[in-house]
């Protein structure tokens, strides 16, 4: 893997693989595993106990988890041989960014339960890697802080939208002019669902007074507080605060497809005509009607199994959804490996979201950890490119998969 013998290219990912067998000789190898069942045994030792359950947990007993897992089992790869992919490309456009993998941060919520930094350590370690970084509505660092820590990388918005229109301008507006230049509806989470363990443990961060920093820094929510007779700088009232913004949030009263032309349009007239996407489509219809009604892209997902228990895994539907040029594809829901980034986009996403991962790694090493998991996962997709016989992310198709009928279920947690 010496550079001196491949044709200068950025990014090379692959070097990542270099680098850590040198630093092992220096004593200053990164000291836990990317393996996915080996981080996820480290981040259940390092977490805290909340942070761990709420990062960990999924509705009921988690068979929509295991579906997820399960889809990437049964299709397989068909490696391709001699071809030359010495100079191999992994970037790529995404809404009129061009970068360095297609592969984003994907928006997970309270990042301080994980570590005091939080979402900042996501935000800059995403601009190093110049591949997109999602916040969600429901993070726990301010939406400027959030854009200032990821500097000019780009940056998305992910809306759990309020029944408060007024509190809607006001965040579709702060994520604008802070330069997130994608907005990202989640439609699959009105209210959590039951998940045992975090029932059993009480926990929840927002009613501890955890997570509300994004309306507690928004004028709007201020107003609201302030009719509330409750008061920020009142300790003893911030769990009331945390209850308030996140009922907000994950409010329990579902929107319609009514809502949805409106949105895109208020979005479009902010953001000067930037990208509106649905996220949590999983059937085929919904897919059209999404592009129907003016929206630039959906993201097939099913919370990562988190919301609704028993049902199907996410890449077994993405070949449905796909319904054209016009609408880009994002996955998210069970990405795990560099392999798991191939199918996803041979299947016809265009990226992928990763969250648990860098979550874990965040809750194991902070910035350093977020760091690691993620370069880890990009020269893993690299050096698969190299090993499969791929040139470029725009030559990866379902010509280089098969799907394996009738094969048993995993044994494992991979």
């Amino acid at each position: 893997m010496d550079p001196s013998i491949q044709p200068h290219r950025e990014p090379n990912y692959a070097l990542y693989q270099k680098e850590i067998f040198e630093l092992s000789q220096k004593g200053s190898h990164p000291d836990f595993s990317t393996r996915p069942d080996k981080l996820e045994e480290l981040a259940k030792e390092t977490l805290s106990k909340g942070g761990w359950l709420y990062a960990s947990c999924n509705a009921g007993i988690g068979w929509t988890d295991r579906a997820n897992r399960e889809a990437f089992y049964r299709w397989r790869i068909i490696p391709r041989m001699l071809v030359d992919t010495t100079a191999r490309d992994t970037t790529t456009e995404l809404f009129g960014h061009k970068i360095n993998a297609p592969i984003a941060f994907a928006p997970v919520g309270v990042n301080k339960i994980y570590h005091p930094l939080g979402e900042l350590n996501a935000a800059k370690v995403a601009k190093e890697l110049n591949i997109p970084y999602c916040l969600s509505t429901a993070g726990s660092q301010p939406i400027e802080d959030v854009a200032k820590a990821n500097g000019d990388g780009p940056r998305f918005f992910q809306l759990y939208c309020p029944h408060d229109e007024e509190l809607e301008d006001s965040l579709l507006q702060r994520a604008w002019d802070s330069g997130f230049d994608v907005c990202m509806m989640t439609l699959d989470t009105w209210q959590l669902a039951w998940r045992h363990e975090d029932i059993a443990n009480s926990n929840y961060a927002f009613y501890r007074g955890i997570g509300a920093e994004i309306g507690l820094t928004d004028p709007v929510f201020r107003k609201r507080i302030k009719e509330a007779g409750l008061d920020p700088e009142n300790q003893d009232d911030m769990p009331k605060i945390g209850e308030k913004w996140i009922d907000n949030v994950w409010h329990g009263k579902a929107h319609t497809w009514e809502k949805i032309p409106k949105l895109v349009q208020k979005w479009k007239k902010i953001s000067n005509g930037r990208p509106f996407l649905l996220k949590g489509i999983q059937h085929p219809d919904d897919a059209k009607k999404a592009i129907e009604l003016g929206c630039d892209g959906i993201v097939v997902s099913n919370h990562a199994g988190r919301q609704v228990d028993g049902a199907v895994g996410s890449l077994e539907v993405l070949p449905e959804v796909t319904v054209g040029d016009k609408c880009t594809i994002i996955f998210d829901s069970g990405i795990r490996t560099g392999a798991d980034v191939y199918k996803a986009l041979a299947l016809g996403a265009k990226a992928v979201l990763v969250g648990r991962l860098y979550v874990y790694g965040m809750g194991i090493a902070g910035e350093a950890g977020v760091r690691h998991v993620m370069k880890s996962l990009l020269a893993d997709f690299d050096i698969l490119m190299n090993c499969a016989g791929v040139n470029k992310i725009s030559d990866i198709n379902k010509s280089h998969l098969r799907y394996l009928e009738g094969i048993g279920g995993l044994s494992g947690t991979l």
